[in-house]
Order: structure tokens, then C-alpha cells, then sequence
């Protein structure tokens, strides 16, 4: 394996929590074993460029063997330059390889200006992911996505999509042929910025959906920054509580399922949903 490509080092201690964050996500949900080919992500931002480094180093000292392949897509998106990006592959001795797929005229067709691209364009670029991965005989794909993207998404789909959901950590594909994994999801977001910019990673800008400042995800974003100011330890405790689940005080009627073979409301002190209701409307 080529060594990686001289860049400046970060302070230790930025570097080590990064890996000891990432670390305990790999161990907590077993997101690597002996024999991994993993497919990662690149999309040119902060995160996966991190991602990549701190998945290579880890290569060089795990006590199981895996394989990295990264991977980038070329989304077509107007003034794109991925050049930066492929360069940087290169001296760093990363084997990869480059996707030309023009998701940005699907979705800039579907979806109404002044909308949202963000949930069309991950679906996407997700089924090129699953492809890329069956022909290039990888059996896990390894995302960028970091705490504060989990955070975020816990709060859009709870006022947004009306259920309790985030990111997981790992994700088996509808097929079962596929294991999404995010090695990063207990990593700060600001941890990983400080990250990109002691090595100066070449970032390339998402430039499709960038002007779309009305975007919920940002206004999550910005919700989390304010609350975090007043609760310094806000999105520690918030991640924690994401690994502390209480399911039986939640209100998912699945966890309650109807009483079976009951032979009758005196033996159970049961009372049947329909007597219920008619007691709350007050009828006999």
C-alpha cells in the first residue's frame, strides 16, 4: 500500500480524538471485520476526505486486514472541477476510481426551483453507490456522515417527518448484498473542519444546492448552534440519549400489541378498546 502523500500533521490531540471517536463507533457497532472491501464515499467535502485518512491509517496498525477502494461521483453539476479531488487521490496512493453519472439534470428536472435538491439527489446518488459496489466486489460503503448530521436529521424527522429516526451507524440495503457503514458518526462536525484544515484538503463545493438557504436542514443546524450556546454539552447529551432508547415509553402502538385469548375483562381487568371509547364520549 502507497504511504500516504506528506500533508501537515494536525495537533495529537485533535487527531487522536478523532480516532478514538471513530474507534468506538467501528467497535460499538461492528462496522469492520477481517476481509472488508470497503467502496468510501468521496464526495470532496471535509468529511470524506477525513474519512479516507483516518480509515488508511487505521489500516496500517488494525489487528484485521480490509480494503479500500474510494469512490467519487461526478454528478454534473454546473462548473464542477473534480480534478482537485483526483489529484489528491493520486498522491496520496489511494486506489479509487471516478463515476460520471448526470444526476444534477434528473434532479434539477423533478424537483421545483426553490425547493430542496437534498433527498432526490442522496437517492440517487445512493443506488450509484450500490452498483459501484457490485461491480467492484466491495460488500461495505463506508459514508462521511458525522454527529451533527445524525443530530440534525433526529430533529427533521421529528418535526418535519413525524417519526423518531436519525442515521444509523450501520445499515444493511433492502437486498441484504450491501452494509452502509459511518465509521465518523460519533465525531464532531467542528473536530473534523479543524481537521480538513490543518491538511488542507482540496474541498469541492456542492454547488447545487447551495443557494437554497431556506433549506431545513440548515435551519437544524442553526437551532443546534443556539442551543448549544446556552447548553454547552447539548449534542453529547443528545447523541447519548440516541444510544439510551426507552421504546415501552414511546407511543409506537406496535410495542403494544392487542390482548389475545383473554377469556374475559374480569379475569384481566381488561377493558376492551371499543368500551373505552364509548366511555370517553360518554356513552353507556
Amino acid at each position: 500500500m502507497a504511504p500516504l502523500a506528506d500533508t501537515p500533521r494536525m495537533p495529537v490531540h485533535l487527531e487522536r480524538r478523532l480516532t478514538r471517536d471513530m474507534g468506538r463507533a467501528l467497535n460499538d457497532f461492528r462496522l469492520l471485520e477481517e476481509g472488508d472491501r470497503l467502496l468510501v464515499a468521496m464526495s470532496g467535502g471535509k468529511d470524506s476526505y477525513a474519512m479516507c485518512v483516518l480509515l488508511r491509517d487505521l489500516q496500517k496498525r488494525a489487528p484485521i486486514r480490509f480494503e479500500i477502494t474510494a469512490l467519487h461521483i461526478d454528478q454534473g453539476h454546473p462548473g464542477y472541477d473534480g480534478a482537485p479531488l483526483e489529484a489528491w487521490l493520486r498522491a496520496s496512493g489511494v486506489p479509487h476510481r471516478v463515476l460520471h453519472e448526470d444526476t444534477y439534470s434528473i434532479v434539477t428536472d423533478k424537483i421545483p426551483e426553490g425547493k430542496t435538491y437534498c433527498s432526490l439527489c442522496s437517492r440517487l446518488r445512493r443506488g450509484i453507490l450500490y452498483q459501484a459496489a457490485t461491480d467492484l466486489g466491495c460488500n461495505k460503503i463506508a459514508l462521511g456522515h458525522h454527529r451533527d448530521d445524525a443530530l440534525e436529521t433526529l430533529l427533521l424527522n421529528l418535526f418535519f417527518g413525524g417519526k423518531l429516526a436519525t442515521m444509523p451507524p450501520r445499515l444493511v440495503s433492502d437486498d441484504g448484498r450491501h452494509v452502509v457503514i459511518r465509521p465518523l458518526i460519533y465525531c464532531a462536525e467542528e473536530h473534523l473542519a479543524a481537521f480538513a484544515a490543518e491538511r488542507a484538503f482540496p474541498i469541492l463545493p456542492c454547488n447545487l444546492c447551495g443557494s437554497q438557504s431556506e433549506a431545513q436542514r440548515k435551519q437544524m443546524k442553526a437551532l443546534l448552534g443556539q442551543l448549544e450556546a446556552k447548553h454547552p454539552t447539548l449534542r453529547q447529551t443528545m447523541l447519548a440519549a440516541m444510544g439510551n432508547v426507552n421504546p415501552s415509553h414511546l407511543f409506537d402502538k406496535k410495542l403494544f400489541p392487542a390482548h389475545e385469548g383473554t377469556s374475559s375483562a374480569a379475569e384481566t381487568d381488561v377493558i376492551a378498546p371499543s368500551s373505552l371509547l364509548k366511555m370517553a364520549l360518554g356513552g353507556p
